[in-house]
């Protein structure tokens, strides 16, 4: 799980909860880690410049006429492959929701002090790349292969534990054609910040798993024990608690925020009658989005769910159009999924604030005409 270190990265223990104002510590790690402002929810393909980040170290400093991906471990052919060399194997596209498993933490009470993400830590982008099962095949795993480990190439310390950024997935996962080492976001090469040159896409997944600035890939023969598998993205309900990992997306709707924005407080004031309200909605592991529903001072009622462009991993489109009356009003929005989950009002807390899929609100200002 990496090389122990001594002095002030010598920290095994989490960090305590804490209620009220974020520190300066979550105030830096905001600022390197935009997210996607609301109102892009616009976009069926989010921009690149608009699409959420989350980095856990460093943004590596790499070069695509050097670099090369190294497979290997239980394989029967190790393989190094240069960029271009992955370019020829057939390609494919995928428009994919991809969103941080911390979404939402900033919302819990008590907090985990990390990335404190409201609702905007995610976007949608057309990701191209190469099936990962192609580049498995030439390297043909051996018969006791059962996992597969993804390294890459930003190092750092989290609680006291030095290691390279690295999750995995199981060999039957690993191997389905959706899996992909993408190379392009959204037609062009990938920004540094996003992976460049080249990244792990697992559509579905919270994002963790689609590590970034691939460097290696180690075909195992045991459950992966890298810090960010083993230990981080797990749902704990206390200390001590071995925990569920964190895998596929929950359902989730978002509203983009109708009407003007106060500069400092983000409330919203609109002008009285008829408003749409409009949003998008998605579900995890390809499972599709069934209904949305949107709350007005809490009376729910059913959006239109939009079924043009409809693609398996991301977002679908919905809108409500509602009658606007002066006063303050609450506005929230629910999805519902094919496999029955529905989004909750209050977030269902975890130790480390992860999975916060708990229905968004927002606070209006209506003005008379």
């Amino acid at each position: 799980m990496g090389n122990a270190a001594a002095g002030p990265f010598d920290d095994r223990g989490s960090r305590p909860h804490v209620e009220g104002d974020f520190a300066a510590e979550e105030v830096a790690l905001a600022n390197r880690n935009p997210g996607m402002p609301l109102e892009a929810l616009r976009y069926e393909v989010t921009p690149v410049g608009l699409h959420y980040l989350l980095s856990h170290f460093d943004i590596p400093d790499l070069d695509a006429g050097t670099w090369r991906l190294q497979v290997g471990g239980r394989v029967e052919r190790p393989l190094s492959i240069a960029l271009d060399d992955l370019k020829r194997l057939p390609a494919r596209t995928l428009r994919v929701t991809m969103e941080c498993a911390g979404n939402g933490r900033g919302r819990m009470r008590p907090r985990y002090p990390s990335m404190p993400w409201m609702n905007e830590a995610v976007g949608t982008a057309e990701w191209t790349g190469t099936p990962l099962a192609r580049v498995l095949e030439q390297a043909g795993p051996l018969g006791d292969a059962v996992e597969v480990a993804f390294l890459g190439a930003d190092r750092g310390f989290d609680r006291g534990v030095e290691h390279d950024y690295g999750r995995s997935l199981a060999l039957a996962h690993a191997t389905t054609e959706d899996v992909l080492l993408a190379w392009a976001m959204n037609g062009a090469p990938l920004l540094p910040q996003h992976g460049y040159p080249c990244r792990l896409l697992v559509p579905g997944w919270y994002g963790m798993a689609s590590v970034k600035w691939l460097a290696r890939i180690e075909v195992l023969d045991r459950a992966f024990d890298g810090f960010q598998q083993a230990v981080g993205y797990h749902y704990r309900r206390h200390a001590g608690d071995p925990g569920v990992p964190v895998t596929t997306q929950r359902v989730r709707s978002l509203m983009v925020p109708p009407g003007m924005p106060d500069w400092y407080t983000r409330e919203r004031c609109l002008d009285a009658g008829p408003v749409v309200l409009h949003g998008r909605a998605w579900a995890g592991g390809g499972v599709d989005v069934t209904r949305v529903e949107v709350g007005i001072d809490g009376q729910w009622h059913d959006a239109q769910v939009s079924e043009a462009g409809r693609h398996r991993y991301a977002w679908r489109a919905w809108r409500f159009r509602w009658q606007a009356q002066p006063g303050r009003h609450r506005l929230q929005c629910r999805a519902h999924a094919a496999d029955g989950s529905v989004q909750p009002l209050e977030a269902e807390w975890n130790t480390a604030g992860m999975g916060n899929h708990s229905v968004q609100t927002v606070d209006v200002t209506v003005r008379a005409p």
